[in-house]
C-alpha cells in the first residue's frame, strides 16, 4: 500500500509539475509575467521568491498551476498590463498553451528512450494458451498460433496486437491473421461488437482468453492451509491423473476443480522423477448466482522453453533507443486519439475510463516490479495526459486553443456568453468524465 502511494503521489507530481513547467517556460519567453509556480494545491507551506515568480509547495499532492498576470482574474497593476496573459497576441497564447501538452509528449518520447537504453524484452506475438470455451477459443485461436496481423494492421509484438484487438472489438469484427504451428496461413475473427460480452471484456481489462504464456502441469504455487496444502502437494510437482483419468492439459486441470467443490479426488503426481498419489477435496465457494464452484490452491508454472521462444530480449544503442521512443510515443498518441474518437461516436465503452485509483494500482504494480515498467508506466500516463489536454473541450488546454485560433481568425475574441456557455459545457463534460471514472474504479476494486 505504502508503495503504491508513493509511486502514484511521485508520478503526478512529476508529471503534472513538467506539464505546468511547459507552460511558465513559453510564458516566460513570451514575455508574460508569472506570478506564481506551484507544486500541489492548497496553503503553501514552503515559498521562495525567485525575480517575479513566487515557487511554491503545497500540502495536496494532485498537481500544480501556473499563475500568470491576467486581466480577467482581478486588478492589474499599470506597469504590469504589457506583460498580462490576456493582452498577448493570440499566438503567443497559443504558444504557452500548447506548451503544456507538448511538454507531456516530449517527456514521453525521454522516458522511453532511457527505459528502452537500458535494455528491451519483447514478447513476440505468439499465442500460448487459449482458455476453453472463451472468446478467442470461439475464434478458432489455438496454441502455436503467430499473430501477424490485426484488422490489415502489421503487428510485431504481443502488446500491440492485444492493444489493437481490444481497441476494435466493441465496434467492428475483428479480423486476425495468423501463422499456425505448421506455418499456414489462417484467420481467427472476433465478432463480439455490440454484446455485452465486448463490454465484460474492458471490465476484465481486455482479456479474451488468450495468454503468450505456456503454463504447465507443474505447479509453480501451493497457497499455505489451502486443500492442496493439506494433501501435501509442493510447487513443483507435476499433475498427471485424478482418478486413474490421465490429464494431459492445465485448462482440464482447472475445469476438474472447479467442477468438483467438496468432493474427494484421487491424484496422482510425480516430483523429483518419483510418481505418488494423495486425495484432494476441493474447497467451496459459492458465486454471486449461488452456483458453487472448487478451489485448491494451485497455480501452474510456464513452460520455461516456451519462454525462450517468445521472449527477445536486446539492447538497443542510444540512438535507435530514443528513435523507439518517438515511435512508441507517436504510435500511443494516435491509439489514445482514435480511441477518444471512438468515445465521442459511441464506438467505444465508458468502461475504458479509468480514474486514480486504477492510475495509483498500476503505478503500485509497475514500480513493485522494476525501475523499468515504472518509467514506461510514466510515459503511457504523460501521453494520455498531454493527448487528453489536447481535446478541445473548454476548461481544458486544447479548449482554450480554440478559443485563441477563433479570436486570431476573426481578428477579436468570442463573446463573453459564448465562452461562458462554452465554459460550463465543458465543466459538465469533466465532471462526467470523473464520475464515471471514479465508477469504473470502484467497480474494478469490488468487483
Amino acid at each position: 500500500m505504502l508503495t503504491t502511494i508513493l509511486a502514484f503521489i511521485a508520478a503526478i507530481l512529476i508529471l503534472v509539475s513538467l506539464h505546468e513547467f511547459g507552460h511558465y517556460l513559453v510564458a516566460r519567453l513570451c514575455g508574460v509575467k508569472v506570478v506564481r509556480f506551484s507544486v500541489g494545491f492548497g496553503k503553501p507551506f514552503f515559498k521562495k521568491k525567485r525575480g517575479d515568480t513566487e515557487w511554491c509547495l503545497a500540502p495536496i499532492p494532485l498537481g500544480g498551476y501556473v499563475k500568470m498576470v491576467d486581466t480577467r482574474e482581478g486588478s492589474v497593476a499599470e506597469e504590469d498590463l504589457p506583460y498580462a496573459f490576456d493582452k498577448q497576441h493570440p499566438a503567443k497564447r497559443i504558444a504557452i498553451v500548447v506548451a503544456g501538452p507538448l511538454t507531456n509528449l516530449i517527456l514521453a518520447v525521454l522516458l522511453y528512450g532511457l527505459s528502452f537504453s537500458l535494455g528491451v524484452t519483447e514478447l513476440r506475438p505468439f499465442v500460448g494458451t487459449v482458455e476453453p470455451a472463451s472468446i478467442a477459443a470461439r475464434a478458432g485461436f489455438v496454441p502455436g498460433d503467430k499473430i501477424l496481423s490485426v484488422n490489415g494492421k502489421p503487428v510485431s509484438d504481443w502488446a500491440d496486437a492485444r492493444n489493437e484487438m481490444v481497441l476494435n472489438l466493441e465496434s467492428s469484427e475483428v479480423k486476425v491473421a495468423v501463422q499456425t504451428a505448421s506455418g499456414q496461413t489462417a484467420a481467427r475473427n472476433i465478432n463480439i461488437a455490440g454484446t455485452p460480452e465486448a463490454d465484460q471484456v474492458i471490465k476484465q481489462q481486455g482479456y479474451i482468453g488468450l495468454m503468450p504464456w505456456k503454463i504447465t502441469n507443474t505447479l509453480g504455487e501451493v497457497v499455505a492451509g489451502s486443500p492442496a496444502d493439506k494433501a501435501g502437494l509442493k510447487a513443483g510437482d507435476t499433475l498427471l491423473a485424478a482418478d486413474g483419468r490421465a490429464i494431459h492439459s492445465w485448462s482440464e486441470w482447472a475445469v476438474l476443480f472447479r467442477n468438483s467443490p467438496g468432493k474427494k479426488l484421487n491424484i496422482e503426481y510425480s516430483r523429483d522423477g518419483q510418481v505418488a498419489e494423495t486425495q484432494v477435496r476441493p474447497n467451496s465457494e459459492e458465486l454471486p448466482d449461488g452456483a458453487l464452484i472448487g478451489k485448491v490452491g494451485v497455480a501452474p508454472s510456464d513452460d520455461k522453453a516456451w519462454h525462450e521462444t517468445i521472449t527477445h530480449h536486446y539492447t538497443p544503442s542510444i540512438g535507435e533507443a530514443f528513435q523507439m521512443g518517438w515511435n512508441k510515443t507517436v504510435n500511443y498518441s494516435v491509439m489514445t486519439v482514435k480511441f477518444f474518437g471512438k468515445l465521442v461516436t459511441g464506438q467505444a465503452s465508458l468502461s475504458h475510463i479509468s480514474g486514480p485509483v486504477t492510475i495509483a494500482d498500476i503505478a503500485g504494480k509497475t514500480a513493485a516490479h522494476g525501475f523499468q515498467s515504472y518509467v514506461e508506466f510514466l510515459a503511457l500516463v504523460s501521453i494520455s495526459l498531454g493527448i487528453m489536454n489536447l481535446l478541445p473541450v473548454p476548461v481544458l488546454d486544447g479548449g482554450h486553443l480554440v478559443y485563441y485560433a477563433a479570436e486570431w481568425i476573426r481578428g477579436k475574441p468570442l463573446s463573453e456568453r459564448i465562452q461562458a456557455i462554452g465554459l460550463r459545457f465543458g465543466l459538465a463534460v469533466m465532471l462526467l468524465m470523473m464520475m464515471v471514472a471514479f465508477f469504473n474504479d470502484i467497480t474494478r476494486l469490488f468487483g
